[in-house]
């Protein structure tokens, strides 16, 4: 469920017209609803309740400010996978022991702010990057808590790209291969073993690998503890998905992924962490763009727009689906008709959606791309020359914008041409 309707025939963000924003702000943009992303939080944790737990939203889905103040208002960790990321996060009022610093290639320097910063965890994903920060921390005259991220080898049935829990994908120890790592952490007097950690993918929409990993930790846990180590914590990761095509069979909810987790390592004692990022924000957010041309070619009709690749490259990077609707709702009748609908850049890459059906439009109507809450501005390019688009966030009837579109001279004047030339 989302806050995004259409009331007397004009899409709304909760109670906010998107024409109101559009014309306040210009289009392209996001638009953030904070009454998703504060439902979508309590869904996961309430989905845990009784379990010793923290939800520690993934930053990378959506790391603006606003976002991370109002999910660590509601007692959210953040799960970071950059210096950049952690130094948001403390800026947006998260506290150090409420963040997790995952990813395969943290360097000293990341590990010694996090370190002086203050941090939950790291959860570590190789041996070099154990004995690296053995030595940061022992230089630092502190102790690193650490969780070791294990590769389960399973197949999570997901998009080839986020995928991330098979053998030959770069993320984590061969679990076949843990206690002997675990033996190794824990000769190291820079580090204190705490946990374990795994993520198998992102945009699962089946529950079943998610048992088959959590039974693999299960009985590693139980393993290390026979070997004396002290396992208090199992990073569980994040990876379910939403529902990007309306028309499809919803993926699970919440709660059912919390009985897969009960189920599987309920009974071990163990305080859960879980890494949600795309079903926290990603039907929390659109992004509107305007129609500039209706283009008639030899074969299909085209939409262009003023939103592009840059602005939101999941079509282009990943074949990915976002519904895209009228801001005007169409009238009951309408005869639909399909398009491509297409951005300005200057690469066939450019196409949001080929052959999509659409009722009739014109040039100078608002369009909204559903589900783009997540993966969208941040991973956003001014490719083309084309400045960030803004973000916008709504509460109830008022809004925000939280973060401005750059001028095109901030956008240029920050190059640097050498005296030389």
């Amino acid at each position: 469920m989302d806050h995004f309707l259409y009331r007397n025939g004009i899409l709304h963000a909760e109670d906010v017209p998107v024409p109101e924003i559009a014309a306040a702000v210009g289009t392209p943009f996001y638009c953030y609803s904070a009454a998703t992303l504060t439902r979508h939080y309590r869904l996961f944790d309430e989905a845990l309740a009784g379990m010793h737990h923290l939800v520690c939203f993934a930053m990378k889905s959506n790391s603006n400010l606003a976002v991370l103040r109002l999910l660590g208002n509601l007692g959210a960790g953040i799960d970071v996978v950059s210096v950049g990321e952690y130094l948001k996060a403390r800026a947006a009022g998260i506290p150090g022991d409420r963040i997790v610093f995952s990813g395969v290639g943290k360097t000293r320097a990341e590990m010694r702010v996090a370190l002086e910063g203050g941090i939950r965890q790291f959860n570590v994903e190789s041996e070099p990057e154990l004995a690296a920060l053995n030595e940061v921390a022992i230089s630092l005259g502190k102790v690193a808590p650490v969780t070791i991220r294990v590769n389960p080898n399973v197949d999570a049935k997901t998009h080839e790209k986020i995928a991330t829990g098979r053998k030959e994908d770069k993320f984590g120890i061969p679990i076949g291969r843990a206690r002997e790592v675990y033996a190794e952490a824990a000769r190291l007097r820079g580090l204190k073993v705490i946990g374990i950690d795994v993520h198998i993918g992102s945009q699962l929409t089946d529950l079943a690998p998610f048992e088959q990993a959590y039974l693999k930790v299960a009985e590693l846990t139980r393993q290390l503890r026979a070997d004396g180590h002290d396992i208090q914590r199992l990073d569980l990761g994040g990876g379910l998905g939403i529902p990007y095509e309306r028309s499809n069979t919803a993926p699970p909810l919440p709660l059912e992924y919390g009985e897969v987790v009960r189920r599987t390592v309920g009974d071990l004692g163990c305080e859960i962490e879980i890494e949600p990022g795309r079903l926290i924000s990603g039907n929390a957010g659109i992004m509107v763009s305007e129609i500039i041309y209706l283009k008639s070619g030899e074969d299909r009709n085209f939409l262009i727009l003023d939103s592009a690749m840059n602005d939101l490259v999941r079509p282009a990077m990943y074949g990915s689906h976002h519904d895209i609707v009228p801001v005007v709702e169409p009238t009951p009748g309408s005869e639909f008709a399909p398009f491509d609908i297409v951005g300005p850049v200057c690469e066939s890459g450019d196409t949001f959606a080929k052959q999509r059906p659409m009722p009739p439009l014109a040039p100078g109507d608002l369009l909204a791309f559903r589900s783009a809450g997540a993966y969208g501005a941040v991973m956003s390019s001014e490719y083309n020359s084309r400045p960030l688009i803004p973000e916008v966030m709504v509460q109830g009837d008022q809004f925000a914008v939280i973060r401005a579109r750059p001028t095109f001279d901030e956008m240029i004047n920050r190059d640097t041409i050498p005296e030389w030339l």
